[in-house]
């Protein structure tokens, strides 16, 4: 797996969280990694498919979650991770798939994306472990969000 497949997404989530959430994110550390559920942990799942397919998964800590969809609304403080947060993740999520998914294009790579999916470690029990081009972004005050590339 090339390194150069997860650089639209890392690209887009920092241009998204700057704007949504009004935090500029530092990068981590590239590796790969296995991906596994871990406990109080939220997945954000967005399938691509054209000429590059494959799964890009954000991963996150069930606090940062909060504290996103928190900042994402406004400073409206959530205590838990409802329907109205899920959906919110979600858009986040989709919005920086389809900012990646125009990058790609502008590259002469055309994808389309699936419709977020949320997964929650609490009521997932199927979830077979696979290995993915991983990146964090670390966001002050905020917390870890994951990139995880997965390509065929």
């Amino acid at each position: 797996m090339k390194a150069e497949v997860i650089n639209p997404f890392l690209e887009s989530a920092r241009h998204v969280i700057e704007q949504v959430i009004q935090v500029s994110p530092s990068t981590g550390n590239l590796g790969v990694k296995e991906i596994t559920l871990v406990h109080d942990h939220i997945w954000i799942m967005i399938g691509m498919t054209g000429q590059m397919s494959g799964d890009i998964v954000f991963g996150l800590n069930e606090q940062v979650a909060l504290r996103m969809v928190s900042a994402m609304m406004g400073g409206y403080v959530l205590t838990e991770m409802d329907e109205m947060g899920q959906s919110a993740i979600s858009e986040l999520g989709n919005m920086i798939s389809g900012n990646a998914s125009t990058i790609l294009s502008n590259q002469g790579v055309n994808v389309d994306i699936t419709p977020p999916q949320v997964i929650r470690s609490m009521n997932f029990n199927d979830f077979s472990m696979k290995k993915a081009l991983s990146i964090p972004l670390v966001m002050e005050g905020i917390g870890e969000l994951d990139i995880q590339v997965m390509i065929s």
